[in-house]
């Protein structure tokens, strides 16, 4: 069967004056309707199986930017050790080789009753099902002084792009023996190991350019994983450099003062050159607006389908979403983005369903050619419904540095094939 595939869609007006307007529209409006919604790592996965599966499925993916940064290997970035351009993907090979239609713009509502999707322009989209991949919000005012304003003062580029690089030069200007300060949220939140790769990777830059400068990490928890693979490689490559206070020292992070660049715990202020103050966090906005989420502020879903346990016909996937036992992470999100749309498939055929086998594997960087890796395995738990974790492995103290040398090098392969099977 012939598939519809543009680049672009937009003017919808409505499903008359398409059809008028591309007469292969008739065919399309003929086949069962998916919109996904956040092209991210979920949605652009989502998006490029289904548009694979058979029966045939018409996809269009609404995602207002015309490329996606990725947040992993952003930390390689703030070291120097990667361009921003390499951590950049399109969305060209999704239209063109995989036949999904692409809406560059913004979704600003969503009518479960109706079925469809409110675009920015006002245009609407209908759909049979809908997917969103809506990725985390920013709980600003979870931090007293911490607003829109005060991240372009203390970014927090846990979205990457432009926070990133407000964040590197802040970096690159900063004078030898300054203080690199970083707020470590509570649970849960996008990307556990992030914020300790980070201090590990701006050790490394600090190491090479700016050797008398120190990291002070305030955390919100008084433990985190993989601690002790983090401590050991920080006492063996950084001796004297990072310092890592966990919540029970400090009472956590209770407010900041943008002017002076100080962060203020229970019981001290910690004053910096640099603070990178990453808040609490939440599902995306588009899921809170459309009563998707809880009051844990996530998005609880089937684990067999990702379909929303709170609005039918709506599936989830990615950081947004209550994931049992799965941490918040991009592969997560590809795996769950998998399982999602063989589930869509299934539904819309009228096929038999099975239970999904659930993924998690990364690489987490100690040092430029210092790397550790964990992969995990996941399935749903029929008894308690929850996605729980069924075997694991984690690098460990005490590996070889040529091992880590050698996960480092796989970790490069690892990006390219994983963002491949992303966006094509």
């Amino acid at each position: 069967m012939t598939r519809w595939t543009r680049r672009k869609f937009v003017g919808l007006t409505g499903a008359t004056l398409l059809a008028a307007a591309d007469p292969k529209a008739a065919l399309a409006q003929a086949l069962p309707r998916v919109v996904v919604v956040g092209g991210g790592i979920g949605g652009a996965t989502v998006a490029r199986y289904l548009a694979a599966l058979a029966p045939p499925i018409h996809v269009t993916l609404v995602e207002p930017k015309e490329r996606y940064v990725t947040c992993f290997f952003s930390n390689l970035f703030l070291a120097g050790l990667r361009t921003l351009d390499s951590l950049s993907h399109g969305y060209r090979s999704l239209a063109e080789k995989s036949g999904v239609m692409i809406v560059h713009e913004a979704a600003t509502g969503i009518d479960p009753v109706a079925r469809t999707v409110e675009l920015k322009s006002g245009s609407r989209l209908p759909y049979d099902r809908l997917v969103l991949a809506p990725g985390v919000s920013f709980r600003l005012d979870a931090i007293e002084g911490y607003d829109e304003a005060a991240t372009e003062v203390m970014p927090h580029a846990w979205n990457a792009g432009p926070q990133s690089v407000l964040l590197r030069r802040q970096l690159e200007s900063m004078e030898d023996g300054g203080v690199f300060l970083i707020v470590v949220p509570p649970d849960p939140f996008r990307c556990p190991p992030g914020p300790y790769e980070r201090a590990s990777l701006v050790a490394d830059y600090f190491k090479r350019h700016k050797p008398r400068s120190k990291i002070l990490i305030l955390d919100a928890k008084d433990a985190f994983k993989p601690q002790d693979v983090f401590q050991e490689a920080w006492s063996r490559h950084y001796p004297g450099m990072i310092e890592w206070l966990p919540a029970q020292f400090t009472g956590a992070t209770k407010a900041v003062d943008v002017g002076t660049r100080s962060v203020i715990t229970e019981g001290e202020t910690f004053k910096a050159a640099v603070a990178n103050v990453i808040p609490p966090q939440r599902a995306g906005a588009l899921a809170i607006e459309t009563g998707l989420a809880d009051k844990s502020g996530w998005c609880p879903v089937d684990p067999m389908t990702f379909e929303s346990t709170l609005q039918r016909n709506i599936h989830l996937v990615g950081d947004a979403i209550i994931g049992g036992d799965m941490p918040k992470s991009a592969f997560s999100a590809n795996s769950q983005a998998k399982a999602c749309a063989f589930a869509i498939a299934a539904e819309l055929a009228g096929s038999r369903q099975f239970a999904p086998h659930l993924f998690n594997s990364c690489y987490t960087f100690l040092a430029r050619d210092d790397a550790f890796t964990n992969a995990l395995n996941f399935r749903p738990d029929p008894v308690t419904g929850k996605i729980k974790v069924v075997d694991s492995f984690v690098s460990k103290v005490g590996e070889s540095a040529e091992l880590r040398r050698k996960t480092a090098r796989h970790a490069i392969g690892w990006y390219a094939a994983f963002t491949r099977d992303t966006f094509g």
